[in-house]
């Protein structure tokens, strides 16, 4: 509850109009402090205790306590955003909202946290934060049991059961749970890669794939299998190889009934039910199921092109004795052939 400003002559007034006006709804609950209203916040009170939210916004329905609440809630219609930042001009619709966004150029966090001072720019931040330390998950799913410490991630986790997408790309139609999913998606579209690895410039569409990019670089495998000891950069990775030691296929086709370890591998199978094969050959336009298959094919095009590059006589005669054992050297593109061919077929001799 926002304090009072008073000056000294009107202190001592106030203070027995505070023991005159107290709350008459003994339905809410006070803090010491907070159980004499004074004046005006007194009726505001009132108003919410005895009838809800008054004040109704005549474009989408929502509902209020305050009269303000509603005109600042307003400006999401009209666009109107008076209040601006006088170091980038971004804009707002409120004064509260300017001065939390100026604390981004100020680097001013004035809510530290007393277990291990990490700093805060907003008080619920810290109070949020604060739950890492307790474990502490006050919002719980009521579909599986699964909770969380804020309100906002089970409200993005229900949408998981609903099967509710609520933000869509204007693009291509696919639609996300999340906003910043969404946001993430359309950089495809656009080309945008505003993350960029600092040792080989590399860029990404966002913060978390450029993570997992410069553990390459550090060679650093932080998930380790407790069954094997094996190592990996992600953890998804981690909980992938866990199952070949579990044998857990939970990914089924409902055409055959077959599992698989991974949902990449199910989406591939059943492919060969749809007869879909979205990966095509540029050089003969074979299709293929998944990208794996395209890249062995298109190693076929590779040697092709390199036995036509090795047509003359003269390069042929000394290229055999490779195949022969009469000659140590060894050649590249037919010991690459016969590593990825296809069952039963071999090189030609005569190149």
């Amino acid at each position: 509850m926002a304090e009072l400003q008073v000056d000294d002559n009107t202190s001592s007034r106030m203070t027995s109009s505070a023991e005159e006006e107290t709350c008459k709804n003994p339905d809410r609950l006070y803090d010491e402090g907070e159980k004499s209203i004074i004046g005006e916040q007194l009726d505001h009170h009132q108003a919410t205790a005895t009838i809800g939210k008054p004040h109704t916004c005549d474009q989408c329905g929502k509902s209020f306590s305050r009269s303000d609440s509603l005109k600042i809630h307003q400006r999401t219609h009209t666009g109107e955003n008076p209040f601006t930042c006088d170091q980038c001009e971004k804009s707002f619709t409120d004064s509260r909202s300017l001065k939390r966004h100026q604390m981004i150029h100020t680097g001013e966090k004035p809510f530290t946290c007393d277990q291990c001072e990490k700093s805060y720019r907003q008080s619920g931040h810290l109070k949020i934060h604060k739950r890492t330390h307790t474990g502490e998950n006050p919002f719980t799913c009521d579909q599986c049991g699964k909770s969380f410490n804020q309100s906002g991630d089970l409200k993005i986790h229900k949408r998981i059961h609903t099967g509710e997408k609520p933000f869509t790309c204007d693009q291509c139609g696919k639609s996300f749970i999340r906003s910043d999913s969404l946001k993430i998606h359309q950089r495809t579209h656009t080309g945008e890669n505003p993350f960029t690895c600092d040792q080989c410039e590399k860029s990404f569409t966002d913060s978390r794939s450029l993570k997992r990019h410069q553990i390459i670089h550090t060679g650093e495998k932080p998930f380790t299998c407790d069954q094997c000891e094996k190592s990996y950069r992600q953890s998804g990775h981690l909980k992938i190889h866990k199952r070949t030691h579990t044998g857990e296929k939970p990914y089924s086709c409902d055409q055959c009934g077959k599992s698989f370890k991974q949902s990449g591998d199910l989406k591939v199978h059943q492919r060969t039910h749809t007869g879909e094969k979205p990966f095509t050959c540029d050089q003969c336009e074979k299709s293929f199921t998944d990208s794996r298959s395209l890249k062995r094919h298109q190693r076929i095009h590779s040697f092709v092109q390199w036995k036509k590059e090795f047509s003359d006589s003269y390069s042929v005669n000394l290229h055999q004795p490779t195949h022969t054992g009469e000659n140590p050297d060894v050649c590249a593109p037919c010991e690459e052939f016969q590593r990825t061919r296809p069952h039963g077929r071999t090189p030609s001799l005569v190149h």
